[in-house]
This record gives structure tokens, sequence and C-alpha cells, in this order.
């Protein structure tokens, strides 16, 4: 048996997802889970702490699945998988992503920042340690996030102005040209890439060295990088 907190989360997301926010109402919220207008408060404090709740769900529930998604030997091809796993959420549940990155949630996680950056921060630890990225690690991957997180955006509000197909083209395009600032040739001849790569193993090793000289050699290595 579901509780009443778990109907109203159930219904507010489904009149999201058929109505948009402005479906989204106390009343209606109320009438679909079965409950009184006062539980809603009680349960969530208000609407926005509902919108909230709403917000959480979704993105957890993305999260685990992209976590339990399939891996590849290369990290590249978890890049391209991750961008585009992120861009198709969007697509598919756009007034939710709406939700979850247009609102104003100061004592939310950013966009670049929470669970979602980090497990991308992973993904480009494993492409540095390639010898495949460009730039450090901490600023690739606000890069990359923030990008995807636009583009989706972009494309949600250009939905009913072309097909699906013309959306994962443009979607495979940003992508594409956002890579290709911050990754590097793989026969690149130089040691900026080899120096981020060294930098991004860091951590590995940390305890074969005393803060000091962590702190120096990440600074040398950041001069020789690109």
């Amino acid at each position: 048996m579901t509780t009443p907190r778990e109907r109203i989360l159930a219904a507010a997301a489904h009149l999201l997802a058929s109505g948009g926010r402005e479906a989204v109402s106390t009343r209606a919220v109320s009438a679909a889970a079965g409950v009184q207008a006062q539980t809603i408060y009680r349960q969530f404090g208000d609407m926005a702490g509902l919108f909230a709740a709403v917000a959480d769900g979704a993105w957890a529930s993305y999260l685990e699945q992209k976590r339990s998604g399939e891996k590849y030997d290369d990290p590249l091809a978890d890049l391209v998988a991750g961008w585009d796993l992120h861009v198709e959420f969007g697509l598919a549940n756009p007034a939710l992503y709406k939700l979850i990155f247009s609102d104003s949630r100061p004592s939310q996680p950013s966009a670049i920042s929470g669970e979602g950056h980090d497990l991308l921060a992973g993904i480009l630890r494993r492409v540095a340690a390639a010898g495949r990225l460009r730039v450090p690690v901490e600023t690739a991957t606000p890069m990359v996030y923030a990008a995807s997180v636009g583009a989706t955006l972009a494309l949600i509000a250009a939905q009913g102005t072309g097909t699906l197909e013309q959306h994962r083209a443009l979607s495979h395009n940003l992508r594409d040209a956002v890579l290709a600032a911050v990754l590097a040739a793989p026969t690149s001849d130089g040691v900026g890439s080899p120096a981020v790569a060294l930098k991004a193993a860091l951590p590995a090793v940390a305890d074969r060295f005393s803060p000091a000289e962590r702190v120096l050699l990440g600074e040398w290595l950041d001069r020789i990088a690109p």
C-alpha cells in the first residue's frame, strides 16, 4: 500500500509530465492523490517543496540509471554515451528537466555541482589518465556539464519545430564541438596531455608526497598543461 506522500509525488509527477507545471495545482494534486490539500502542506511545506521533491526524485532515478548503465573499456565512449543519455532524458522528460535545471533552488546542488557533476568528473579522470584530455579535469568537467545542460534546454525549447532525428543531429554536433575543445588528439607529440594525465593520477599516489610537494607538483603540471 502506498503512503500519502508517495501518492502525492506520483500524482504531481504525472500531472507535470502530461500538462506541464501549470497543471500541478494544489487542487489537481490532492484530487489525483486522493488526499486533502492540507496533507500536501504537511508533507512538503508548500508547493515549492513538492516541486523540489519531484525534481529530486526524478534526478535520483536518472543518476541511478546512469550509474548502472553499460560501461565501456574506452572512457571516450563512456563520455559520448553519458552526453547522449543526458540529452535523451531531457527530451523524454521536458517538464521535469526544466524543473530540475531551470528553477532556482539555493539549498540544492547547481547544474555544475552534485552527483551528476561528480560522475562526469570520474569519466574525465579516466580520459585524462589515457592521455586524451587537453585541459585539466577541473576545467573540463564544468565545461562539458554546463554545455550538456544548455544544449538540452535549447533542444527542449525547440521541440515541435523539428524532428527527433534533427534534434539528435544537433545534439551530436554540439557534443562533438565541446569535446573537441577539451580532448587531445591521440597522436599528440606535446607534453601537455601527459601532464594532464599525470595530474589526474596524483590522487592515487598522494600518500607518497607531503602536502607541500603535492601543491608544488600540481602547480608545475598546470604550467606544462595547455
